[in-house]
């Protein structure tokens, strides 16, 4: 705890001298009696004055919330003599805003003071939140004391998602039931085709309108309902900024909203964040895997590195066959550039949504600036066409629009590749 004189104790002793002073220049008693009341509550404060033995806990509302939502904070004080002045201020990490910082007014001896504030969550992220600093004065007023309780209470503010109504379909289905559509004929709901019957054919799948018509019996086959693997891979490699936006805020955002419609969908979902350092999730369904992942996005961050990795770092059982790999990059570093045309070169069923750095990188004002930045648009262009060639859909986001038509622009794409290969 820190103790400060205060501008009153100040003044007081500068009356007391000035009073004083004038006594004995001038040789006369008026003017140290005048000053005596001014000494004698200097005297008396600074006898009495004492660090008071402050007792201060905070709690939270709640140790998750969402983008934009507030929380309720509450600061508990005790404090074993009379306080003239209590006055607490949250110390909260960027990202969050206390709507009432502070409150003031007296403590008796012994009572306990609480004291709410309204948290607004600006930002996803984890938090430490209790930091809080609390301010006291003295009955006279004469001192100041001040102490500060650090941050321990956890605090998760998950990203608000984007909105996604249909999601991409994988081109293979595992083993397990769920609701994609399997391509595969099968026992189902979903009506594939009719053939002829054959022996071991169960009866209630027999179409009798075509049967009656050909004169012989027909059955229905249908697509079985499945699961998917899917995995999202983040590339961390680099982040790129601009007005309060960022290339990584928008991967965040982006995977945080295919994890939870593909786990709704009793889908497998995985996590790969490719960069500086690696962390991945095993494909995993249930809504516990949902707070493994969001837990895992809030974490994610760009650590600065050289060295050349490539998908051999990534564990084999992270991306199972006949995966769903679903990426999300701005495709400025070649380290995660060649990871996903190494990935696509493997076989696995690759779709990439490249956050568009444009909006982050404005062209200069002089001409030799205009032109190497219309060369880098050709370049990137070029890289685009390359993902192509190989039957990879590249589907630029934009900051600012929805991540649903760039979806439905890998599904467009998809859906083209897919007739052409028959």
């Amino acid at each position: 705890m820190r103790a400060a004189a205060s501008s009153r104790l100040a003044a007081h002793l500068g009356l007391a001298g000035v009073g004083l002073l004038a006594a004995l220049l001038l040789r006369r008693p008026e003017p140290a009696i005048l000053a005596a009341p001014f000494l004698l509550g200097a005297v008396v404060g600074l006898a009495l004055a004492s660090r008071p033995q402050l007792e201060v806990s905070a709690r939270l509302e709640s140790e998750r919330a969402v983008e934009g939502e507030h929380i309720e904070v509450t600061v508990e004080v005790t404090a074993d003599r009379r306080l003239a002045w209590l006055g607490a201020e949250l110390v909260l990490p960027r990202g969050l805003f206390a709507e009432t910082t502070r409150d003031a007014g007296p403590l008796p001896a012994g009572a306990a003071r609480h004291l709410s504030r309204r948290v607004r969550c600006d930002r996803w992220g984890g938090y430490r939140l209790g930091g809080v600093r609390v301010f006291a004065r003295d009955p006279l007023g004469y001192f100041r004391f001040e102490t500060a309780l650090a941050g321990t209470a956890p605090l998760k503010v998950y990203p608000r998602p984007e909105a996604v109504r249909r999601l991409l379909q994988p081109a293979e289905t595992q083993i397990h039931s769920g609701n994609e559509v399997s391509r595969v004929k099968g026992e189902g709901i979903e009506f594939a085709a009719i053939r002829a019957f054959v022996p071991g054919d169960r009866v209630r799948r027999i179409n009798w309108r075509v049967s009656a018509r050909r004169g012989e019996i027909h059955v229905n086959e249908m697509h079985p309902e499945r699961n998917a693997d899917v995995v999202i891979f983040l590339d961390t490699f680099s982040e790129l900024t601009a007005a309060g936006v960022s290339t990584l805020d928008l991967c965040v955002r982006g995977a945080a909203a295919l994890v939870e419609g593909y786990l709704d969908r009793r889908d497998r979902v995985g996590l790969i964040a490719f960069g500086g350092t690696l962390r991945w999730l095993r494909p995993q369904m249930g809504e516990r895997q949902l707070y493994r992942v969001v837990d895992a996005l809030l974490d994610t961050e760009v650590v600065l590195s050289y060295a050349w990795k490539g998908i051999e770092v990534i564990p084999p059982r992270t991306l199972p066959p006949q995966s769903l790999v679903v990426a999300f990059s701005p495709l400025t570093d070649e380290r995660s550039v060649t990871a996903l045309l190494d990935l696509c070169a493997r076989g696995h069923d690759l779709a990439v949504v490249e956050v568009s750095p444009l909006r982050f990188l404005e062209p200069g004002r002089s001409e030799v600036d205009r032109l190497a930045h219309r060369i880098w648009e050709m370049e990137r262009a070029a890289l685009r066409a390359r993902y192509v060639a190989r039957g990879v859909p590249v589907a630029v986001w934009h900051p600012g629009s929805s991540l649903q038509a760039a979806l439905e622009e890998v599904s467009g794409f998809r859906r083209y590749a897919r007739h052409a290969r028959v």
